[in-house]
């Protein structure tokens, strides 16, 4: 399966604060707030969504299609993307614009404060998907993250009028967008991704309730933080996968976008649900791991042995099959092999 991967890439400017926000805040001051954190860590890391996005997949052997705009400051990214199994000839440089920024701030508790600059981004509506098709020589679906809101809706509706499926990933990108177009970017998705508080967004956006949302789309995938993911279709039963236990969390920015990343890659090579929402929440652990977005290294061992910890023998059994056609497969292990079950007995 051709995945195309629309969205941002950025520069992300990770900072940490020793404490906890909500202790900063005072209910009778709201209306005249004004917040400042004496932070102890700065990280400047590769980032943007659907860099991330295509950067775990990528990983685990997709190639997939990334499409975006960046700045004339972007260079190392995008070679560093294509090092990793990335097709970048689809990024549109735009000469005298920086590359999109995100600023996060980020508690003890994990809570996050971020501000994201668009920079270059407002040009990708600029980008014609069917360009991108014939390039490629046809995608069999494409991904609409969050990115410049009129680049949102013009893919869209280029997926509508060409017939490509799609998946939506608004994230919070809806503020301010009317009404009919968030109903846009939503109807007909075949996946539809959003973590909590994105998905009562989307409610309050659409108008709809969640079941008007769940009728209108294919399958929902609802991260739900620490307990995991809920997988739901209309008119059948939801599953919860829950999320790997005992991880230790350095940072949870792009945890999301390696869900997703594990999740499409999956699917992509026909795993179920419940197998591809098992490996975006092993995919998601690493990144949870990793300080920087782009910058844990998926192995079959670490893969494999999470999921048989998390969800048991059968599950690792639906998984080998992806696993086994991921290049990280490539790489021998002592006493295992990479077809059938015997993933299993990885550790």
């Amino acid at each position: 399966m051709r995945i195309a991967v629309t969205g941002t890439i950025a520069t992300d400017h990770l900072m940490y604060f020793p404490g906890r926000f909500a202790d900063q805040l005072l209910p009778d001051r709201l209306h005249a707030l004004s917040l400042s954190f004496l932070v102890d860590r700065l990280e400047m890391r590769r980032g943007g969504g659907a860099a991330n996005i295509a950067y775990g997949m990528g990983r685990l052997g997709l190639t997939p299609t990334l499409v975006a705009a960046v700045g004339t400051d972007c260079a190392d990214h995008q070679i560093w993307l294509k090092q990793h199994g990335v097709d970048i000839d689809s990024v549109l440089t735009v000469p005298g614009e920086p590359t999109a920024r995100f600023v996060c701030t980020t508690d003890v508790d994990h809570h996050r404060i971020g501000a994201f600059y668009p920079g270059a981004m407002r040009a990708a509506c600029t980008i014609s998907l069917q360009g991108v098709v014939e390039r490629v020589g046809g995608v069999d679906l494409v991904m609409i993250s969050p990115n410049d809101p009129a680049a949102m809706l013009r893919h869209t509706e280029e997926c509508r009028t060409s017939g490509l499926p799609f998946a939506a990933d608004p994230s919070r990108r809806t503020a301010g967008m009317n009404r009919q177009d968030v109903q846009f970017l939503l109807d007909g998705a075949r996946y539809l991704f959003a973590n909590e508080y994105e998905a009562a967004l989307l409610q309050e956006s659409t108008g709809w309730s969640a079941l008007r949302i769940l009728e209108r789309v294919g399958v929902r995938f609802t991260t739900l933080g620490a307990a995991g993911v809920l997988v739901e279709r209309a008119g059948q039963e939801p599953l919860v996968v829950p999320a790997i236990p005992d991880v230790s969390a350095a940072d949870p920015t792009g945890a999301g976008d390696a869900l997703r990343a594990g999740v499409l890659s999956a699917l992509a090579r026909g795993a179920s649900l419940r197998t591809a929402a098992q490996l975006g929440c092993a995919l998601a652990s690493l990144a949870l791991e990793s300080v920087g977005t782009q910058e844990y290294a998926p192995s079959v061992r670490s893969l494999a042995g999470r999921i048989r910890g998390a969800y048991g023998e059968e599950a690792l059994a639906a998984a080998a099959p992806v696993l086994a056609g991921s290049p990280l497969a490539r790489t021998p292990l002592t006493g295992t092999s990479l077809t059938g079950t015997s993933l299993a007995g990885t550790s």
